[in-house]
């Protein structure tokens, strides 16, 4: 499957998991930021795929990544975020969304398997108690100390004063 066609629209996902689950196959969901792609994502993501038989990422679109993250972010825009979660072999699917947080798009796919990051309690975790009353369950991935965005942002800027 090529880069593009795993980037699909809600409605197109929608549908898409629809067929996966009538199929017998084990949906999973997850959702980020995704800026500036690095080693804390990849373990992330390939450890959410292999929850289940297919991966779906729900990527904040630059407006959303502002509202959260601040209005110097993203650094990537959403096309080519999308675009290089897309080329992951771990990833099936991708789509961007608008809202804040991701339950509509949860609430959309019916994902059997919903992951995030260790760094998120339980009870924080928005889908949480939908997914479970779905008979589904939720996963919390251990995050990669010292791998993020922002500390990547950080040496960065430290580097680029130093060496500027």
């Amino acid at each position: 499957m090529t880069t593009h066609r795993k980037i699909l629209t809600l409605d197109e996902l929608t549908a898409t998991a629809r067929d996966l689950r009538a199929a017998g196959r084990r949906v999973v969901f997850t959702n980020g930021c995704f800026d500036l792609l690095h080693v804390g994502h990849v373990r992330y993501l390939t450890a959410a795929r292999r929850e289940g038989d297919v991966l779906v990422v729900g990527l904040n679109s630059d407006a959303s990544v502002a509202m959260i993250k601040g209005p110097r972010r993203p650094l990537v825009p959403e096309g080519e975020r999308a675009e290089v979660l897309a080329a992951l072999a771990c990833v099936d699917y991708v789509t961007v969304f608008p809202d804040p947080d991701p339950l509509r798009l949860i609430l959309a796919i019916q994902p059997a398997v919903l992951v995030k990051g260790g760094d998120w309690a339980e009870a924080d975790i928005i889908g949480a108690a939908e997914v479970r009353e779905s008979g589904g369950r939720v996963v919390r991935v251990p995050i990669v100390e010292g791998a993020g965005t922002s500390r990547l942002v950080e040496r960065i800027v430290q580097r680029y004063q130093v060496n500027g």
